[in-house]
């Protein structure tokens, strides 16, 4: 059995029953009318697609095909081991800002010293305890996109201090990796796999049993991906969404009036791909005077940001994300609300390049600022 044949037969793709609703969902598909998920999983039943084609790198693997199949076809699963195949041929895809993010991600790997916790103010933080803090690659972000305001750094500020208001003095660590989400989707998964067992072996020394996330994506590549490389964890991983919600419920924090019209942009690997759409909402509609407006393609039906894994960054990204800005302009709201520092940079970088008329926020901005005392 060849290799194409093997992804196929894992995925079951074999199911498709070539009715066209993958592409009619996709935001490539709208763009770029040759690309279509549909017609990839043909050619490759029919081993008409290659490992060293370029259409599997268009993909977003947002997840918005899947969630629509008729079949449950897993899409993205398919093109994530189309990559990896690619990748083992030596095909990959173009990296965007010059390979840059790649490149400090494989720095990673290795025994490097860091400086990533020189954010930290005057935050409460701890070397072990119960509570980890996994806060991702946000500490390099402000660097690489300084052009743009990227406000990575600042919004690590704000969960710290979100944390600290709810008691909690979470262990933030020096030894801290890339949670290898990026190489995982792009191909690589060996780098991921020495990502994640440099991860796991800092916070096992930490002593923590629970796991705090505000990246969509490194919540759903522990919650998801470690345990399938790894086995079962020995600690929980947690979105601070989940956490929030509980607390504004139980009456630990609350906040100040903020009198303002917000739309929510939902990140794919935080709806779709991990199902937590109310909590953002939830936290929202809990600051008094503020008012959330939905876009009309909202939580399932949500549209991806345009770019991920910092590749093919292309003119049909930048399409797709003035389309969805111009969709929150549409809502009458002064602000879009996104929890993805990634989601927040691509719509930042849309906005600058093309002056338009909408502010992006962090939501975890919002509740900092917000929270009482």
């Amino acid at each position: 059995m060849t290799a194409i044949a093997e992804l196929i037969d894992v995925t079951q793709t074999y199911f498709c029953l070539d009715c066209g609703v993958c592409t009619g969902s996709c935001p490539v598909a709208r763009v770029f009318t040759d690309f279509s998920p549909r017609q990839i999983i043909e050619r490759s039943l029919y081993e008409l697609e290659t490992p060293s084609d370029d259409t599997i790198w268009s993909c977003l693997t947002c997840a918005q095909c899947s969630v629509r199949c008729p079949a449950n076809i897993d899409f993205p699963e398919f093109v994530r081991l189309m990559r990896d195949e690619a990748h083992a041929q030596g095909f990959d895809g173009v990296p965007a800002h010059n390979g840059m993010l790649q490149t400090i991600t494989s720095i990673q790997t290795g025994d490097v010293v860091q400086n990533r916790n020189f954010w930290i103010e005057d935050g409460k933080t701890a070397e072990t305890g119960d509570l980890f803090y996994f806060v991702g690659c946000r500490p390099y972000f402000d660097v690489v996109f300084r052009d743009i305001d990227a406000g990575s750094i600042q919004s690590a500020r704000n969960v710290l201090k979100i944390l600290n208001a709810c008691g909690e003095t979470p262990v933030v660590s020096n030894e801290e990796r890339c949670c290898g989400h990026d190489a995982l989707w792009n191909g690589d998964e060996e780098k991921f796999k020495k990502l994640a067992e440099i991860n796991l072996k800092t916070i096992r020394a930490s002593g923590a049993k629970q796991v705090v996330f505000s990246c969509p994506e490194g919540y759903y590549t522990f919650r998801h991906f470690y345990p399938r490389y790894f086995g079962e964890l020995d600690f929980e991983p947690i979105h601070i969404l989940d956490l929030l919600a509980r607390k504004v419920d139980e009456g630990v924090i609350q906040f100040q009036e903020r009198h303002e019209r917000v739309t929510y942009h939902d990140p794919c690997r935080l709806g779709r791909l991990a199902g937590i759409y109310d909590a953002p909402r939830s936290l929202l509609k809990a600051i008094p005077g503020m008012k959330l407006t939905e876009m009309p393609r909202s939580r399932e039906n949500g549209v991806c940001c345009g770019t991920t894994g910092w590749m093919n960054c292309s003119s049909c990204s930048k399409e797709i994300q003035m389309e969805r800005i111009a969709e929150a302009s549409g809502t009458g709201a002064g602000v879009l609300v996104t929890a993805c520092p990634k989601c927040q940079i691509h719509f930042r970088c849309a906005k600058a390049a093309f002056d338009l008329d909408i502010e992006i926020n962090d939501l975890f901005d919002i509740v900092a600022d917000q929270i009482k005392g």
